[in-house]
Formats: C-alpha cells, sequence, structure tokens
C-alpha cells in the first residue's frame, strides 16, 4: 500500500510528467518482494560524509508505456559509476517526483540493499536534466551514467548540467527514447543543503488522500482541501495533440467546462510535464508551480500519457518549493525557460485569488 500511495502522490507532484504510475508501482512492489523492504532515511539519519547519488529514467513518459525497463539497467548504471568514482554508495536519492521516477531508485535499493532518502532534486517533475535543485547549489552531474536494457553503458562527463541534457537527450533518443541513469555523487553534507526535503513522505501523503477521497461526503472538497490544491476547472477533455520530438513529450489538452463550468474551455500545453494552463484564454498557472489534471471522480492523477478524449477532469494548482521562486530558479524553470517570454511568473496562489474574485464577479 505504501508503494501504491508513494506512486499516485508523486504523480500529483509530477505535473503531469514523471512517468506512468502504474509501471513503476507493479516494477517497485516486485522489487520488494524479490529483495525485502527498503529502509527510507530522513536526513537527520545520514551521516555528512555518506556518499549518495541520484537515481532516475530518462525519456519522453510516453514511451515508458510501451518500453518498460527489463530490470538490469538500474544495477549497470550504479557498477558503471561505482568503477567511475572507485567507491560504492550509502544511500540514493529520487531525482524528482513522478508515479516512476519517485519509486525508480527503489530498482537499484532494493537490489543493492541501500537505503533510499526522503527528498529530492525538484518537489516535482521538470523536463530538464539540469532543472534540479542540485544544479542550483552547484552540484555537477559529473558522472553521468546512462544504461539501456540492453547492457549499453555511457559515461557523459561535461563541462557544465546544461550540455549533460544536450547529450544525454541524443543518447536517450538512440537507446529508444527511455534509459536508466544514476548520476551526482556528492557528500551527505552537501546532499543537505542541495533537496528538497520530505519528499516521499509528501508523496505518501497525497496518495493517502486520493485513496480515501470517495469515502468522504463531499470528495472534491475533501481532496481539495486535504491536499490544499486550488482548483481552477472542471471539464471533459474534448482534444489532445501529442508527438514525441529530441526524447520528449509536446503536446496540448483542450477540456470544456461541465458542471459549474459548462459554457467554459481551458487548455492545459505540456512538455514531459505541464507548462501552462488558461481558462477562456486567461493562464491561471504557469511553471514553476505544479499544474495537475486528476480525475473527477477518484481524484487519481492523470498523466501527459494518459490524456484521453472524454475524459473527465479537475485542473489544479500547488505550489512550488520555494527554491524555485527565486531568480536563479525563475531562469532555470520559469515560463521564460519553455518558450513563455511574455508570460509573468505569479504564484499560483496569487492567480487562484485573482482567479476566484473574477469569477464570483461574473
Amino acid at each position: 500500500q505504501e508503494v501504491e500511495d508513494i506512486a499516485m502522490g508523486a504523480a500529483v507532484m509530477a505535473s503531469g510528467g514523471g512517468g506512468n504510475p502504474y509501471v513503476g508501482i507493479l516494477i517497485a512492489k516486485q522489487c520488494v518482494a524479490d529483495n525485502g523492504p527498503i529502509p527510507l532515511l530522513t536526513l537527520d539519519e545520514l551521516p555528512d560524509d555518506a556518499r549518495v547519488a541520484v537515481s532516475m529514467g530518462l525519456g519522453a513518459p510516453t514511451v515508458l508505456v510501451e518500453k518498460v525497463p527489463a530490470g538490469p539497467e538500474p544495477v549497470y548504471a550504479l557498477e558503471a559509476l561505482e568503477r567511475e568514482v572507485g567507491h560504492t554508495f550509502d544511500a540514493l536519492i529520487p531525482s524528482e517526483a513522478g508515479g516512476w521516477n519517485s519509486l525508480h531508485p527503489m530498482l537499484p535499493a532494493a537490489q543493492r540493499h541501500i537505503p533510499l532518502l526522503d527528498a529530492d532534486g525538484m518537489g516535482r517533475a521538470f523536463p530538464g536534466i539540469q532543472q534540479d535543485t542540485f544544479t542550483l547549489n552547484g552540484v555537477s552531474t559529473n558522472p553521468f551514467i546512462i544504461a539501456d536494457e540492453k547492457g549499453n553503458c555511457t559515461v557523459l562527463t561535461t563541462i557544465n548540467n546544461d550540455w549533460t541534457e544536450e547529450i544525454g537527450r541524443e543518447i536517450t533518443t538512440a537507446c529508444g527514447g527511455q534509459v536508466t541513469t544514476l548520476a551526482s555523487p556528492m557528500s551527505g553534507e552537501k546532499m543537505k543543503t542541495s533537496v528538497v526535503v520530505g519528499t516521499v513522505d509528501y508523496a505518501q501523503k497525497l496518495g493517502r488522500i486520493i485513496r480515501t477521497a470517495t469515502d468522504a461526503d463531499n470528495p472534491e472538497q475533501f481532496f481539495l482541501g486535504e491536499s490544499g490544491a486550488f482548483r481552477f476547472f472542471k471539464g471533459k477533455i474534448t482534444d489532445v495533440l501529442r508527438e514525441t520530438r529530441n526524447g520528449f513529450n509536446f503536446g496540448r489538452v483542450t477540456l470544456e467546462g461541465i458542471g459549474e463550468d459548462k459554457g467554459k474551455k481551458a487548455v492545459v500545453e505540456f512538455q514531459n510535464e505541464n507548462i501552462y494552463a488558461e481558462v477562456d484564454g486567461e493562464i491561471v498557472a504557469t511553471v514553476p508551480d505544479l499544474i495537475c489534471l486528476v480525475d473527477s471522480e477518484t481524484f487519481v492523477p492523470i498523466t501527459t500519457e494518459n490524456l484521453k478524449y472524454g475524459k473527465r477532469a479537475l485542473v489544479v494548482g500547488l505550489p512550488c518549493d520555494a527554491a524555485w521562486r527565486t531568480p536563479r530558479g525563475l531562469e532555470l524553470a520559469g515560463p521564460a525557460w519553455f518558450g513563455l517570454k511574455d508570460v509573468e511568473y505569479r504564484p499560483v496562489e496569487e492567480r487562484c485569488a485573482e482567479f476566484s474574485k473574477e469569477e464570483s464577479h461574473a
């Protein structure tokens, strides 16, 4: 149950990306069944001189639906990183919150009996390798290991994390659009100043809220109240444009309003993750805040590869970690980075308050 809750909650935090939670659940459960429980450590439990590395899946989430990991890739990557740095590791950490990527480190952790840390490098999911709090705090990806299911293994050493993204994405595409990576070796001391704390615990809490919401007298109110999510729209998906290009999923989903939103239209654009949402032409949320589509009855998150015509969904927003609201954070993951040069970032709670005020006046 813990695995399922973590996957569902992390899929909400992933803003539509981060990989299919059902794939992650199946693989993680099998790992635990085969290898036993995986210790989850808080940052206080890890010594400053511990050796830590970041584990993640890389590629277009749509590819993961058909190109499911074979199993040994994370161990290939971990063994390659150990050869490069000349030592083993005391703990692993997820790169981001995602239905697949939050669970991804469980594979090498379970197989090698290494603890996981209750933290990550984003507090959500972003499409770029360099879009993490490790980069914000000067942690290099080097050496960056890429492994596929065939046994191909690449060791990258780049001049900066932007180049890791550029070269790593090309290798990922050549390997079929979905690979396993291990990177950013660092000390426990450096890791503690470079992460979003409590991600796994928070994901499990969100997953538990989703699982129990339908038992409440007012499920939607319960979900919104307990999760702290801001509601922008309820509608039926009427159009989905999606393409896989350069190792990313790009697309746009359109929803026609239902219930109290009947007669309105919402649009959400995505690049692996949802970038911005608008209602009747007005932008109501943008990166780096979290923009999520959840099933309007079960509140199960709808990842971008699972968007389908006729699906009823709520469009909600959640605040990002404070690190992303700094000037450097916005430069690395704000609207302008995604090509929205004329869109000013404003916190989702401010946009929601203004949107609600306009709705009440209307």
